[in-house]
Order: C-alpha cells, then structure tokens, then sequence
C-alpha cells in the first residue's frame, strides 16, 4: 500500500477501534462531541473546499444559494468531527475568499494550481473535496462520489462514503470515476463529495440549514473512518 505500512495499520486499528467507540455509543451529531479522546492518530487529511471569491459555483434554483458559501460550512463541520477522531487537518480554503489571490485573468487556473500545491506540500493521506451538484432534472437529490480511475484506494474511501451519503438520502447511487483537476493532480487517495443538489428545492432547503450540513459532514467522517479501518485489516 503507498500511503501505509503494515506496522502503521497495527497502530490505526487500535485508534480506529477507538474512535468507532466513541462515534456510535455517543451517537455524536449537531454540535456534540465526538469523542473525548484527543489522541493524535497521525493520519492526515486535506479537506478542499470548492469554488470561493468570485466563482461561487452552483446557485440553488429556489433560495438562490451559493454552493461556495455551502462547501465551507460542511468543510468546517468536517473538519470537528476529524479533529476530535485525533486527525491533522488542513484546509485548502478556510474562507469566503478564492485561491486565485490578486489574478484578475485566468482566475480559475490559478485558483486549482494554488489548490494543488497546498495539496502536495503538505502530502496527505488523503484529500476530501467538498462540493454541491446540479443537474437538468429537479428530481434528483442525495449525495454523490467520484474517483481517479486509477485510484484504488480512492475507490475505497469513494465507496465508503458513497455508502454513509445513501443511508442519509435513502438513494442507492454507487460511487463514479471522474476526471477532474483535483482528482488528478496527485496520487494521493483524493475523492470529490457532491453532497448534494441545488436543483432540487427540497434539498436546497435541507442543505441551506445547519442540521443538514452537520449530518452530511458526519456522513463523510464516518466514510473515513470506515475506509481506514477496512483497509488496516487488508494488510495485518
């Protein structure tokens, strides 16, 4: 495995077990701890949140808003329920503002460049993008995944979370390939979260309310943690 060996995985499993513990007895959800532990597990994620400044992404059809302002609020969200799990957590963006700094041409190449070198220096075990869906169609809803093709260990923690984001929507979507900037820019295990769809009114509603953005960030950790503890078992 690139991102881990084996005496690493004997470590993490014991970590895990104790997060999954203190995750699902305390029932962990809108604003209450995780856990009480705070033990550093080593383990470091870059939550990306996407769009930011002047590119606000998708706009919601009926409270018009901006998926932006949305994938910020779920990145710090997630980002709690990671620190109290004992992860080291880096942010891409941790506020309103872009990545594109004083460009005032080719905004948007600027800003995914900076977006991957963030990435690269800190050299994660893996990258969490958070972003919002729209689609022709208004009936669709429910969170959504993708992965590098060639990724496997994307693949893994793509269809881990998928699984968390279907038992919120009650929709049965399989985790997809896609071939995106964020997902290519690195070989470090990278997913992209569609957390859910402006195009649908009532899910514009849920994810414009913070209960919402809570449950589909506590969706996403308890896909991590799932994915870490599936793989430590792989290589013990």
């Amino acid at each position: 495995m690139s991102r881990f060996n084996k005496k690493r995985f004997t470590v993490i499993t014991a970590l895990i077990l104790t997060v999954l513990t203190a995750v699902f007895c305390i029932g962990a959800i809108n604003g209450q701890d995780v856990s009480s532990t705070q033990a550093d597990n080593n383990i470091k994620v870059v939550i990306d949140a996407g769009h930011g400044g002047v590119d606000s992404g998708a706009i919601g059809n009926k409270l018009k808003i901006k998926e932006s302002d949305i994938n910020l609020k779920i990145t710090k969200k997630l980002e709690k329920y990671l620190l109290s799990g004992g992860f080291i957590v880096s942010l891409t963006r941790s506020s309103s503002a872009g990545l594109y700094g004083v460009a005032t041409k080719n905004r948007k190449r600027k800003d995914m460049e900076k977006r991957k070198e963030i990435i690269n220096k800190i050299k994660p075990d893996m990258v969490i993008s958070i972003h919002l869906n729209k689609y022709t169609s208004s009936n669709r809803h429910g969170g959504q995944v993708f992965y590098k093709n060639s990724d496997k260990l994307g693949k893994s923690l793509a269809c881990s979370i998928q699984s968390n984001f279907n038992a919120l929507s009650g929709k049965g979507y399989t985790a997809l390939t896609g071939d995106y900037y964020i997902l290519n820019c690195t070989d470090i295990p990278s997913v992209i979260c569609e957390c859910g769809f402006l195009s649908n009114e009532e899910e514009e509603r849920l994810l414009a309310t913070d209960e919402y953005q809570d449950k589909i960030a506590y969706s996403i950790f308890k896909g991590i943690i799932a994915y870490l503890y599936e793989e430590s078992f792989r290589y013990l």
